[in-house]
């Protein structure tokens, strides 16, 4: 098995760099383990660099591996990837990349992402980004989409004191940006499963009073694209909203990096949701898509996140 995953990625490398023309060193594999460790084996394609900026796609190995192994045929797989590549060149990133200097006109394009801060602590250097427990709420910039496929990369600490800006000032534009480019919805599990072109709800219409769930099942609060979703929970007004809704202060199980379980504290329980959240987790999440496994407190008298201390007793 070992064996014929490592003649996979050798001979994949190759196919690549012979379909992209690119040097030898522009394409690089690294396994998951070696420094700074990642939560996978990965292909490094340097695509550019301009403007002090280097361009780098990660390719998840494993991912590719597992098409090839499901009967995608090597080259097939080759060029769709080139494909990819070659959108993401054809995007607007090298304009972007002249003007990250300019606050002003890179401000509309901040958003931010969240990651394990202990896991990816490595990756995290010398990023701008705000911490919540083991959570890290990291600064990005998006640089180009095609086919529905973000390319983005961390702000960091040398580009903020280039704009001569306040962090907290720029935290709370990105915030409010994430907001208008994926706004947050409610999804209702039964509706997923029988309607794919399902939505979710838009309970942060003041308009409207939305028939919230509070009781132990809980609420799954993502984004519209329902991609990098639980960072909904942090945006302009949505905690507070659904606090109100609920009547109380909320507790928030991060099931993954792309949703989040919003409970009642009035009628859940956080060492049960701690269990709960330890199964969802070893069940369903992929190591990647993992942000935490702890329980998280909303206080909607304060507006303070934090962990729950009642559920990190043992």
């Amino acid at each position: 098995m070992e064996n014929r995953y490592e003649r996979f990625v050798e001979v994949f490398r190759q196919k690549l760099i012979d379909a992209t023309g690119y040097e030898e060193e522009r394409i690089f594999y690294k396994k998951k383990d070696e420094y700074p460790p990642t939560s996978g084996d990965r292909l490094f394609v340097k695509q550019f660099e301009s403007n002090g900026v280097t361009e780098v796609c990660a390719l998840y190995v494993g991912d590719l591996y597992e098409e090839y192994r499901r009967g995608m045929e090597m080259d097939l797989l080759v060029g769709d990837v080139v494909k990819r590549l070659q959108g993401i060149s054809r995007a607007d990133i090298i304009e972007k990349a002249k003007i990250l200097n300019d606050y002003n006109k890179v401000k509309k394009h901040l958003f931010i992402r969240l990651i394990n801060k202990n896991k990816y602590e490595q990756d995290l250097m010398d990023s701008v980004y705000r911490v919540i427990g083991d959570i890290a709420m990291v600064l990005y910039i998006r640089m180009g989409e095609i086919e529905g496929y973000t390319s983005s990369m961390k702000v960091k600490q040398r580009m903020l004191e280039q704009w001569e800006m306040d962090k907290d000032e720029v935290f709370e534009a990105a915030l409010l940006n994430t907001y208008f480019i994926s706004p947050p919805r409610i999804y209702c599990w039964e509706k997923m499963i029988f309607d794919s072109h399902y939505e979710g709800e838009n309970f942060m219409n003041l308009l409207s009073d939305y028939p919230i769930r509070r009781g132990a099942v809980g609420n799954c609060l993502s984004t519209v694209k329902r991609t990098n979703g639980a960072v909904a929970v942090f945006l302009p007004g949505v905690a507070r909203r659904l606090a109100d809704l609920m009547q109380g202060s909320l507790y928030l199980v991060f099931t993954s990096i792309h949703e989040v379980m919003i409970h009642n504290e009035n009628t859940a329980d956080p060492e049960d949701l701690r269990h709960v959240l330890a199964d969802t987790v070893r069940e369903t999440t992929s190591e990647e898509d993992v942000l935490t496994l702890h329980i998280y407190h909303y206080d909607r008298d304060t507006g303070i996140f934090s962990l729950c201390e009642e559920a990190e007793e043992e």
